[in-house]
């Protein structure tokens, strides 16, 4: 293993000054060889007799000489020990710009360089892994750029789900309002179709009253005062057919009766159980048979008009009391309907 070398002897000048015998310093001049970085090995410079000018053995030897000067001015009073500096001055005069060495000019920037002929621009330094966005937004290190990098990351995907959630709300809430219009306009078309169905009603019942009042004008009841003794239907031994087969109107005896619509009188006279009886054939065959008359006003083949008297009420034949028994045949049928229903169906409430 290798030794340093011993300190040299020291010695005080004539003025005190502290020094190294007999040193003798040499002119530098730096070259691009001279001040290229230099790996593994330190360059020495020696003094002319062998000993080395190293900035390590300066520094040792000056904490020697100056531990030894401190330790001799507390035990015999020597005076404090001054270190003498050479002049660099003609040194520094004799080296070259900093600029115009290679590898280092371009790592200098200098406001006075700005307006020079060279065109070189100076590019600030960022950390590894920054780029000159980041720099410029004042990031300085690489720490601190990857920290931005994740929030701006993070807010783009929260920004990402704000939209997507943004856009399914939007998208339900258009279905919903689709949704609402379609049953709007689903109640409007019911509500539409009810109140057509309303009118059609309203109109049909309207144009039944016109007819009926027509038929009203054209139609009569057979008696003016009379009291409905016996309806259609109605079960009993007193008929040959076990039931009722017309609607009695009683009243005094020799009440006017009138021709219900206009016809032709088909049949005048006696008919055994019927008593006197008068059969008025209308326009479309229906025969309206008047019964138990006390006397007849018409006679077979005569044509009447609604409300000519026919005849007068009586008690002939098959009867309990005075009244006129009406009977209705559509088409002539031997089985009749029910006289109240038809002539309701002619405007008439009997």
């Amino acid at each position: 293993m290798a030794s340093n070398r011993p300190a040299p002897d020291f010695f005080y000048g004539p003025e005190g000054d502290f020094g190294v015998e007999q040193e003798t310093w040499e002119e530098w001049n730096p070259t691009e060889e001279s001040v290229s970085p230099v790996r593994g090995r330190h360059r020495v410079a020696r003094r002319r007799g062998g000993f080395a000018r190293s900035s390590t053995v300066l520094g040792v030897g000056v904490v020697a000489a100056v531990g030894a000067g401190g330790i001799a001015t507390a035990q015999g009073g020597k005076p404090p020990v001054h270190i003498s500096m050479p002049d660099l001055s003609a040194v520094k005069d004799s080296l070259p710009a900093a600029k115009s060495l290679p590898g280092v000019g371009s790592l200098i920037s200098d406001d006075s360089d700005s307006d020079s002929d060279s065109g070189a621009t100076a590019s600030p330094l960022s950390g590894a892994g920054i780029t000159q966005a980041e720099a410029a937004d004042g990031q300085t290190g690489a720490g601190e750029a990857l920290r931005a990098r994740i929030m701006q990351q993070a807010e783009t995907q929260q920004d990402a789900a704000d939209a997507t959630a943004k856009q399914a709300a939007e998208e339900a809430a258009a279905k919903q309002a689709a949704e609402e219009a379609a049953a709007k306009q689903d109640a409007a078309k019911a509500k539409a179709l009810a109140e057509k169905k309303k009118a059609e009603a309203e109109a049909r019942r309207k144009a039944e009253a016109e007819r009926l009042a027509k038929l009203a004008a054209s139609f009569k009841l057979p008696v003016a005062s009379y009291t409905l003794s016996g309806t259609f239907g109605q079960p009993g031994s007193m008929w040959s057919s076990g039931y009722h087969t017309g609607l009695d109107f009683a009243a005094s005896t020799g009440t006017p009766i009138r021709a219900i619509h206009g016809g032709t009188v088909t049949e005048a006279g006696w008919a055994g159980a019927y008593g006197y009886r008068t059969v008025l054939t209308l326009d479309d065959g229906t025969e309206l048979w008047f019964c138990h008359q006390s006397s007849l006003n018409v006679s077979a083949g005569q044509k009447v008009s609604t409300g000519d008297v026919i005849g007068r009420v009586g008690a002939t034949g098959n009867v309990t009391g005075p009244h006129l028994h009406l009977e209705v045949h559509p088409d002539g049928q031997s089985t009749g309907v029910d006289p109240a229903t038809w002539l309701r169906g002619k405007g008439l409430t009997p």
